[in-house]
């Protein structure tokens, strides 16, 4: 690998990040590029824990650069396949997918040498733990910070913040329960305040952010997070006051946006901004997430502007942070500034590892651009990038169908509701793709599900109603067209409509629709 990396610089210094991530003993090898204002702050300064995602794209960077770096004609034999955790089975399925055999091919074998007792004692797990919980690799803290736990003295501070990353790690990897019992334990082992804090806390986000809709208890969270603010009112130390206060009504102002309550939740953010105030030059990764948050709902509630003006705060603070680039690329977009977005989205991807969101997004602005070769060439990315990414499907089925690409754009249809069944977004493209095969009944049992599932979804009623009239059911293809219209006012549904009513003789209606049709050009 050394000499891979020393005839490949210019390479290394583009997957800095990948590299050092998966192979830290390869760091001296591999300067730091592009580096986040976390590198540099303490332990309790550093409060972003990466999504389970981040693995993802560890995973396709360092299998773009292998490919790119190493000769044709290797072979790489992995030993203990079935003791591989998700993180290296991920990267291992990667590296199959997407770097040809002839270049490195790839065997997992199930057995192999045992490997030896883990002896690691409290103090080696720990520096495992702290860095895999900043580069996101949370089975690995998951595993190792329980092994911690046990090697420490309950209640104790080596103990306590085992527990604070595990049970953080648990419950980003939606092992709600598990990260519970721990929180628990941590309220038992403890007289502490600050613990007491932290773990209802913790426990409010479990219910607030759980990944299933239907299970979040918001009154429940809403009770653990009141429980954790009024214990950091009581903390003694100005500034640990400051910070928790603020880091606690930031958790509330969530439950507040679940609820639908934007202007509590976007008074309790502007709150715990002006707290951070008082930290001075400390914490600066906790005044830039309330600054992103506070520029979300200020987006929610029309204020763009002032959205906008978070938005660049926050990421000045790290300019090499790609989500908020994405985020602010989000709203330039919807505001019709498409140069700005792109080049936010373009940041992006320059900044860090590959990222399927900001290659999907670009596709997004370049269909509103009519640059449908472009938007291809992004989503095919996308996929590559990440094989379960839906609305990828879904928008490159459609494109595909739009240039009478049928079979691929049948593929993409069926593959992405193999993903997610009954996705009315691709029933309804699968429906239009039976309708140009003349296959009928295929095609209104696809258009019907899709609008009993989603009843708002223009294209759904738009597609029947072309359906309706190649049927000869000229009144049902009004019904539903005008319906699409109501709904989602398009060039493309008045023209249809203008046929079918002037297939009826209503031929001033379809002169009007004809008229509006015009507008869109």
């Amino acid at each position: 690998m050394p000499a891979v990396l020393e005839r490949s610089a210019h390479l290394v210094a583009a997957y800095d990040i990948e590299i050092r991530a998966v192979a830290p003993e390869l760091g001296d090898l591999v300067p730091a590029r592009r580096m986040t204002v976390e590198a540099d702050l303490t332990d309790d300064e550093r409060i972003l824990v990466p999504a389970p995602r981040r693995t993802l794209r560890l995973a396709n960077g360092i299998a773009e650069f292998v490919r790119a770096a190493v000769p044709p004609g290797h072979t790489l034999a992995v030993c203990n396949g079935a003791q591989a955790d998700p993180t290296d089975t991920e990267l291992l399925d990667v590296l199959m997918r997407r770097i040809p055999a002839s270049v490195l091919a790839i065997t997992v074998y199930s057995g192999g040498p045992e490997p030896p007792p883990d002896s690691r004692d409290a103090g080696e797990l720990w520096r495992i733990v702290d860095r895999s919980v900043r580069e996101g690799f949370l089975d690995t803290v998951a595993e190792l910070g329980e092994r911690g736990l046990a090697l420490s003295e309950p209640g104790g501070e080596p103990w306590w913040r085992f527990a604070q990353r595990t049970a953080t790690a648990l419950g980003g990897l939606g092992r709600q329960e598990e990260a519970r019992a721990v929180w628990e334990q941590a309220r038992r082992c403890s007289q502490d305040p600050a613990v007491h804090a932290a773990s209802a806390y913790g426990l409010a986000m479990l219910d607030a952010r759980h990944p299933d809709a239907a299970q979040r208890d918001l009154g429940r969270a809403r009770a653990w997070i009141n429980g954790a603010i009024a214990i950091s009112t009581l903390l003694s130390e100005p500034a640990q006051r400051a910070f928790k206060l603020g880091f606690d009504r930031n958790g509330l102002a969530l439950i507040e946006l679940r609820q639908g309550h934007l202007g509590q939740a976007l008074a309790l953010v502007e709150s715990a901004v002006e707290l951070a105030g008082k930290l001075g030059e400390r914490h600066p990764l906790h005044r830039m997430v309330l600054l992103a948050n506070r520029a979300q709902l200020l987006a929610a509630m029309g204020r763009a502007k002032e959205s906008l003006e978070d938005w660049a705060a926050a990421i000045a603070i790290d300019p090499m942070f790609p989500d908020y680039y994405v985020d602010r690329g989000n709203l330039l977009f919807k505001l019709g500034r498409h140069k700005e977005a792109l080049a936010d989205y373009e940041s992006a991807l320059r900044v860090g590892p590959p990222l399927p969101e900001a290659y999907y997004n670009r596709a997004e602005l370049r269909i509103g651009q009519d640059d449908v070769d472009g938007a291809l060439t992004d989503l095919d990315r996308v996929i590559d990038l990440d094989p379960s990414y839906v609305d990828a499907y879904i928008n490159r089925a459609g494109l595909l169908a739009t240039l009478e690409r049928d079979d691929d754009a049948r593929a993409d249809a069926t593959t992405g509701l193999a993903l997610s069944p009954g996705n009315p977004h691709l029933l309804t493209v699968l429906g239009q793709l039976e309708t140009a095969a003349g296959r009928f009944p295929e095609a209104r049992q696809a258009l019907d599900l899709a609008v009993d599932l989603a009843p708002r979804l223009a294209s759904a009623w738009g597609n029947r109603g072309v359906l309706r009239y190649a049927c000869g059911d000229l009144e049902g293809a009004i019904t539903d067209l005008t319906r699409a219209v109501a709904l989602a006012p398009q060039r493309d549904l008045y023209s249809n409509r203008a046929v079918a009513l002037r297939a009826l003789g209503r031929t001033a209606e379809a002169e009007e629709d004809d008229v509006r049709a015009a507008g869109f050009a």
